[in-house]
């Protein structure tokens, strides 16, 4: 059984390049796979490991790094390693909105714990707003919550700027989740910028909520999409029973795949008119090679297995 520890901070990191050698050089002496994210702005990731003791011993190492020394960790299980490599990638944000002014460390919304949400959210007065992507809401959502319908969560900038124009109340109530918490913390720390008034957010996000609020009690429906090879979580957290379109890297359903643009590791209905031929033939390749590394019993795991700066 895997487990993986999903984590966010936000806090002022001088020298990031340090920071991510010094994380790479501890990590990939422990059995560790998932992907970290530094910036100036913090750190964000995901990791995982079949030896527990491990996983407790790399976040222990990441709770000695000074501003990085307490922080909320999110648990889960899986018996499939949801990574194939371990990357700690350096970036401009550890997550991305464009607009470098936003620092949740100044100003952010109010934390709202998972077990006062379904109260704050059955509110006729509170705008429930997802700020999420539109591929992962068409899997999952909470009740009448509203979504920017942004494919990238850089667009939720102008979504806002529209909210604006059409004259909407600032002091109305707005209640904010995401799928951890951390885009929250952007999109909060935007809106009180621009004056909005009682701005709320779900503490830990959806996986936060499913982790503390029993499923009879729920007012989530569906399942979460998270970005690794697990595709989706239901409410327990387990497994879902979405796939992923490895040629778009999309939630695709049972009756996706027996649609005619599926092929595997290729296309899937979402993305068969918009890649070319030559994408095609590449992916087929891909998908060969994977094929026969399972062969081998082997895991194909592509040209690189070092940390990016991408």
């Amino acid at each position: 059984m895997f487990k993986i520890s999903a984590f966010y901070k936000f806090f002022s990191v001088n020298q990031p390049s340090s920071l991510q050698k010094k994380i790479l050089n501890k990590l990939s002496n422990l059995l560790i796979k998932g992907t970290i994210l530094v910036s100036k702005e913090g750190i964000n990731g995901t990791i995982s490991s079949h030896n527990h003791y491990d996983l407790d011993r790399s976040i222990n190492f990441l709770k000695t790094i000074g501003g990085f020394d307490s922080f909320d960790v999110k648990y889960s299980f899986s018996d499939k390693d949801p990574f194939i490599r371990l990357k700690v990638k350096l970036k401009d944000e550890i997550v991305s909105i464009g607009d470098a002014t936003i620092d949740p460390t100044k100003i952010v919304g109010e934390y709202v714990q998972p077990e006062d949400w379904n109260h704050l959210i059955s509110q006729e007065d509170v705008l429930v707003l997802d700020t999420r992507n539109t591929y992962e809401v068409s899997i999952g959502t909470f009740k009448k919550s509203v979504q920017p319908e942004t494919t990238n969560f850089r667009e939720f900038p102008d979504w806002l700027e529209s909210l604006e124009s059409s004259g909407i109340d600032k002091n109305k109530k707005v209640a904010m989740f995401c799928t951890g918490g951390i885009r929250c913390e952007k999109a909060s720390s935007l809106m009180k910028a621009k004056g909005f008034s009682n701005i709320y957010h779900l503490q830990g996000g959806i996986l936060n909520y499913m982790e503390k609020v029993d499923k009879k009690n729920s007012l989530w429906k569906g399942e979460c999409f998270v970005f690794d090879d697990r595709v989706a979580l239901n409410h327990n957290l387990e497994v879902g029973s979405y796939d992923m379109c490895h040629g778009c890297r999309m939630p695709i359903t049972q009756a996706d795949k027996l649609e005619q643009e599926y092929d595997r590791g290729v296309s899937c209905p979402n993305c068969f008119d918009k890649k070319t031929p030559d994408q095609k033939k590449r992916y087929a390749d891909r998908q060969k090679q994977v094929d026969l590394a399972k062969l081998r019993n082997e895991k194909h795991i592509g040209k690189t297995l070092q940390s990016s700066k991408k």
